[in-house]
C-alpha cells in the first residue's frame, strides 16, 4: 500500500505537470491568435502548437476562454483583476520618491504589456464583432485597464503629484487614453512610428497633462 506522503508526492507532481501543460497551451494560443487572428485559430492548431492532444485543450475551456486566460497569462503572468499596486510594478511604484523616476516606471511597464500583448488585442477585438464571450470580455478588459491605471494616478495624487487645475476624474481619464493600447496600436502600427518614440511621447504627455506643474 501506498504511504500517505508518497501519494501526496504523486499528487503535487500531478498538478505541477498540469500546471505546465496549461502554460504551454497558453503560450501556444497567444502565438497563434497574433499571428492568424481568433477566427483562424482552431483548438487542434493549438493542440498541435503546444505538443498536447485536442482533449487536453478541450478540457482547459472552450476558445474564448483560451482567449481570455492567454491575453490575462501574457500581459502580467496572473489571471483575474488583481490589484497592480500588489503586482511587482504596483510595489516598485511605491517605492519610489522621485516623480521623474515614477513617470518612466509607467511608461515602461505600459510599454512593455503593449509590445507583449497588442497583436493579442487586435485579436480581441476582432473576435469580440461575433463571440459574445469575448464582446463581455473586452468591455470588461477596458473597465479593468481604468481601474488600474486610476490605482496608479491615486499613488502619484497622494504624493502631490498630479496637476490640480483640471478635475481629478478628467486627469484619469487623460492617463487611460493615453497609456492605452489603442493609443500605443494607433502610435505605432497605424501611424508607422517607433517603439521608443511611443515611450518618448508618452513620458511627455503624462508630464505635461497628468503631473502638476
Amino acid at each position: 500500500m501506498p504511504s500517505r506522503g508518497s501519494r501526496a508526492y504523486r499528487s503535487e507532481l500531478r498538478e505541477q505537470q498540469a500546471l505546465a501543460t496549461r502554460q504551454r497551451v497558453l503560450q501556444a494560443a497567444a502565438e497563434l491568435f497574433a499571428a492568424d487572428g481568433y477566427a483562424r485559430t482552431t483548438m487542434a492548431k493549438i493542440a498541435a502548437a503546444a505538443g498536447v492532444s485536442a482533449e487536453t485543450v478541450q478540457g482547459l475551456g472552450p476558445k474564448a476562454a483560451l482567449m481570455v486566460a492567454a491575453i490575462e497569462d501574457v500581459a502580467f503572468g496572473v489571471t483575474g483583476d488583481q490589484n497592480i499596486l500588489d503586482l511587482d510594478p504596483g510595489r516598485a511604484l511605491l517605492t519610489i520618491e522621485d516623480v521623474s523616476e515614477a513617470v518612466d516606471l509607467v511608461v515602461a511597464v505600459q510599454t512593455d504589456i503593449h509590445e507583449r500583448t497588442a497583436t493579442l488585442y487586435r485579436a480581441l477585438a476582432a473576435g469580440a464583432g461575433a463571440d459574445p464571450v469575448l464582446d463581455r470580455y473586452l468591455s470588461d478588459l477596458t473597465a479593468g485597464v481604468g481601474r488600474q491605471l486610476r490605482r496608479v494616478v491615486d499613488v502619484f495624487r497622494d504624493r502631490g503629484w498630479v496637476r490640480t487645475d483640471v478635475a481629478y476624474d478628467e486627469v484619469v481619464e487623460t492617463a487611460v487614453v493615453l497609456a492605452g493600447v489603442e493609443t500605443f496600436l494607433r502610435f505605432t502600427h497605424h501611424d508607422g512610428h517607433s517603439v521608443e518614440a511611443f515611450r518618448e511621447w508618452l513620458r511627455r504627455m503624462l508630464r505635461e497633462t497628468v503631473c502638476a506643474r
